[in-house]
């Protein structure tokens, strides 16, 4: 990748020093070490007299001043370096520099190739800190740019570094992105670690009394006052696709995604019992004198419904702090129950009475059915579903007999003969609002 800004200039490896080892092959420690000492010992051997530092005195020595010239050098080349707000950046990357240079000093000097312990822990400080990958590699290219710009004219040590200094910014590079890689999956590991373990804390509820979980919570940055929450669990139309790890991934990074463009909304998202699991929080009012914003359920809406028809949402209502969120997790998995392919995305708080305490109290029903709904069921399946199909059409039509036959698309007469079928199967009569209201909880209640 090029940094935006930067022209480096980077030299050639004489034809004698050995063929890089092919891309394919993975690089090791012992590979750079060896390479290396091959550089040094072609150099050595074709080195005029006086090469040596320790013959002449010839190598400028790492001096604050020489790191501090590297450094304003790097800077006005790389762009991420004065780009960052980092404090330390730029003290380290002297620092940094310094080291190379007595690094590069020692070798010449008859010095084997070290374990590049200074390069490695560079590396896990730009990692820790976020700081890019390839500006550290081009910021190493840099130097080496630099040097020869430095050092030309002072024979013989341009034709040493010329010769050997394309191949030491080689293993260097070699051995800080690998060091990179290596602490930027420590950091992912121990941070899915932490989040797994805050997600799972969260939904689960806790103590107020437990210290270490108030300490975990208080550094998330979860117990701050004025903040709001709701939660969502989304899973494919397929459940089986769940239990795949990465098709249930993909279901849990296209949730992340869905909520970024809200900067302010907060997603804490993962995977539970084959469910994604995401809670989500803002702050509720700036301030006891602002006003307060708008639902946060609301806000987190319209993005989860860009997530396409293969996924399933329920949605929790707004819950006012975290011992609320177990609260949050259990209306969004009632909401969840309700969501199908017509209706992908179900909060909670849009949920009817009537769909709750039928969702709630169905299973209890059944056990309880009146003796009648067994002739209803069987009448109402001999008549392909007109019978329910008229009692919800008069529900609808308020119990206006004409309305209810328009709508479905019969003479009234026809709907008062239903209506006069269901009273002899049933004993009650659909045109008294109780009775209607009695015959309709049943059919749901009862599946029918």
């Amino acid at each position: 990748m090029r940094i935006a800004g930067s022209e480096c200039r980077v030299f050639t490896v004489p034809s004698k020093l050995p063929n890089p080892l092919p891309l394919a092959a993975p690089i090791t420690d012992a590979d750079t070490s060896r390479r290396l000492q091959k550089a040094l010992d072609a150099v050595r051997a074709d080195a005029p007299s006086g090469a040596s530092t320790r013959d002449t005195g010839a190598w400028p020595q790492p001096t604050e001043a020489w790191a501090r010239r590297v450094r304003e050098a790097v800077v006005a080349e790389v762009a991420a370096f004065g780009a960052s707000g980092n404090p330390e950046l730029l003290p380290d990357l002297e620092r940094h520099a310094q080291e190379h240079l007595a690094e590069f000093v020692r070798l010449l000097d008859g010095g084997a190739p070290g374990d590049f312990e200074f390069v490695r822990a560079h590396a896990r400080r730009c990692a820790a800190q976020r700081f890019p990958l390839e500006a550290l590699l081009q910021g190493y290219r840099c130097m080496q740019a630099w040097w020869v710009q430095a050092l030309r004219g002072k024979a013989p040590v341009e034709a040493v570094w010329a010769a050997f200094g394309a191949e030491y910014v080689g293993a260097v590079g070699i051995v800080a992105a690998g060091e990179y890689v290596a602490q930027t999956r420590l950091l992912a590991e121990a941070e899915g670690d932490r989040r797994n373990e805050l997600l799972s804390t969260l939904v689960s509820g806790y103590d107020e009394s437990d210290a270490r979980v108030a300490r975990l919570l208080k550094r998330a940055g979860y117990l701050e006052q004025r903040l709001s929450f709701c939660v969502a669990l989304a899973q494919s139309t397929d459940p089986l696709e769940m239990e795949n790890p990465a098709r249930a991934q993909r279901v849990a990074d296209a949730v992340a995604d869905a909520v970024a463009p809200l900067a302010s909304v907060r997603a804490l998202v993962g995977l539970r019992s084959n469910l994604v699991t995401a809670v989500f929080s803002d702050v509720r009012r700036v301030s006891g004198w602002t006003a307060p914003q708008a639902a946060l359920a609301d806000r987190v809406l319209p993005r989860l419904l860009t997530l396409g028809p293969a996924v399933l949402v329920g949605l929790s209502s707004d819950q006012p702090s975290t011992a609320f969120i177990p609260q949050g997790l259990h209306e969004a998995t009632v909401a969840l129950d309700f969501a199908t392919v017509a209706e992908r995305v179900v909060p909670f708080a849009a949920l009817p009475i009537r769909r709750l305490l039928i969702h709630r109290g169905a299973d209890y029903v059944q056990a309880a059915l009146p003796a009648w709904f067994a002739r209803l069921r069987e009448a109402d399946q001999k008549s392909a579903g007109a019978l329910l199909k008229s009692l919800r059409a008069l529900a609808d039509a308020d119990m206006n007999v004409q309305g209810a036959a328009r709508a479905l698309g019969v003479h009234a007469n026809t709907l008062y003969a239903r209506i006069e079928r269901i009273r002899e199967l049933t004993g009650q009569d659909a045109q008294r609002f109780h009775d209607l209201t009695h015959l309709l909880l049943a059919a749901d209640c009862g599946r029918l």
